[in-house]
Order: C-alpha cells, then structure tokens, then sequence
C-alpha cells in the first residue's frame, strides 16, 4: 500500500532512549524501543510477538512496517548489537521487495534519518539498549 504520509525524525538517540519528532504536530516521542512507519511512531513492545534478544527480530515485528507502505526497513540490533535478526524476517522483508539496513542502534539511526531526508517511504524498529 502506497503511503504519502511522511516518517518520523529521530532527533536523539542515547542508551536507553530514542526521541522522535513526528511528522504531525503532535510534539516530540520518547521511547526505550521504538516502531518508526510513513504517519507515526509508537513503542515496540516485544512481548506482542514474543521476540527476545535470541532469537531475535520476528516476522511478525516487520508486518505493521509494511501495512503502513514502508519502501525500506531499518532495523537496529542495539547500541552493544545483541539484538539478532531472525533470517525468516530478512526473508520476509525481501518477499515484499522492500531494502533493508541491519545496523548497531547508533548507525541505524544515521542510515533512518538519511533516507527520512529524501522522502523515502522509510520505517524502522530501534532497540536503544544493548
């Protein structure tokens, strides 16, 4: 689904917090983890689809990047990269025929927000601990 709706900017990114500037006027976001999508952010709770360090970043986690027309996914494995990906979720991401970034928190937030720059259709899920 096409998406004209704009993604959200992260504007601080430290150990245990991301801050996030949607794209509506809402005022800025805090989060511990994060779900960034064209139009909104939200907190990522692993506990919605069971997901843990190991084996790590479900199928199920990407699919509401996708309703929301994400063109490409950031996903940040956490600031010390213990956060894994699940392959099937790569596989997923790549059967929808949307680029992914896999990257430590710090340089995943810098990939995410050069693409929010150039109006991609861009999401991503932010681990901001280890």
């Amino acid at each position: 689904m096409p998406t004209t709706d704009s993604s959200p900017r992260i504007t601080h990114v430290s150990w245990g917090r991301l801050e996030v500037e949607p794209p509506s006027d809402d005022g800025p976001q805090s989060f511990k983890d994060a779900k960034l999508y064209p139009g909104g952010a939200r907190a990522w709770d692993w506990n919605e689809t069971g997901t843990s360090h190991t084996p790590g970043i479900q199928p199920a986690d990407v699919e509401e990047l996708l309703e929301h027309g994400a063109s490409v996914v950031v996903l940040s494995r956490g600031m010390n990269q213990r956060l894994q990906v699940k392959p099937e979720t790569l596989d997923r991401l790549d059967d929808a025929g949307v680029d992914v970034h896999v990257a430590p928190t710090d340089r995943a937030v810098e990939q995410y927000n050069e693409l929010q720059a150039a109006d991609e259709a861009v999401a991503g899920l932010f681990h901001s601990t280890c």
